[in-house]
């Protein structure tokens, strides 16, 4: 599918979190965060879209010209190194927003945002969101915050080469399991080694220690989570580090 198209859904969706409509529920924690007078101002800009899996979102040096606040599903922000691999360095799901450069300043994409499931978000034109952002101050420190929990991930993620494959793809299907829910991912061997910066046969011998050990089931196109506590032992320290400031920042935020 083409970059930054989806099928298209009506507008038609409900500016309360409390009154959702089937094709409009409002599952985005950023926009089920806001005061009814921001939602009055935001919903109506909006449009619910359908997301295919690993469909490009954003390029590298591309200008930015649509945000999308997930409802469901999950991102992927790549990296692109001169040779053309590519490593994850951010991934977001429902918790967060795709566009943040544009709330500093900023008019390009410095990373590759692809889809990594099917899912639904909620797509707002930069233009507009830039408009009426200065009259919603609780949608500003919202993305704001947002853009710290997502530059914390990226700096524990950047340490990806101090871990070995196992620990790595452990952490990558915890924090996916976190955002998508379920218990069956659907992933493939060449998609893994693209995230995770790693060849397949490595992918491959790392899926196959998980799953002798009770954590996963791999089948060729999916990971099923069969024991999500032996997934955490064998993941390296950077998930728990992650999770463990989230939820310092939560407080301090409440």
């Amino acid at each position: 599918m083409p970059k930054d198209a989806a099928p298209r859904s009506s507008k038609a969706f409900s500016t309360s979190p409390g009154n959702e409509s089937s094709v409009g529920k409002v599952g985005n924690l950023i926009l089920r965060s806001l005061p009814r007078k921001e939602s009055s101002l935001l919903f109506p800009e909006m449009e619910f879209v359908r997301l295919m899996l690993h469909q490009v979102l954003h390029e590298p040096g591309e200008v930015i010209r649509s945000g999308y606040f997930l409802n469901s599903g999950l991102g992927s922000l790549l990296t692109t190194h001169p040779d053309g691999k590519t490593v994850e360095v951010g991934l977001t799901g429902n918790e967060g927003f795709i566009g943040l450069p544009v709330i500093f300043g900023f008019k390009t994409s410095a990373l590759r945002v692809v889809t990594q499931a099917d899912g639904t978000a909620y797509r707002v034109e930069i233009s507009t969101l830039l408009r009426i952002l200065p009259r919603c101050p609780e949608l500003e420190k919202q993305l704001q915050r947002f853009s710290m929990l997502l530059g914390m991930q990226s700096t524990q993620l950047a340490a990806y080469r101090l871990h070995d494959v196992t620990e790595r793809l452990a952490r990558w299907l915890l924090m996916s399991h976190d955002r998508i829910g379920g218990t069956i991912l659907p992933l493939t061997q060449e998609f893994l080694a693209q995230m995770l910066g790693s060849r397949r046969a490595s992918v491959t011998g790392a899926a196959g220690i998980l799953q002798k050990a009770g954590a996963i089931e791999y089948s060729r196109g999916s990971v099923g989570i069969v024991n999500r506590g032996k997934l955490e032992e064998s993941s390296c320290d950077c998930y728990v580090a992650i999770e463990r400031q989230k939820k310092r920042w939560q407080v301090e935020a409440s």
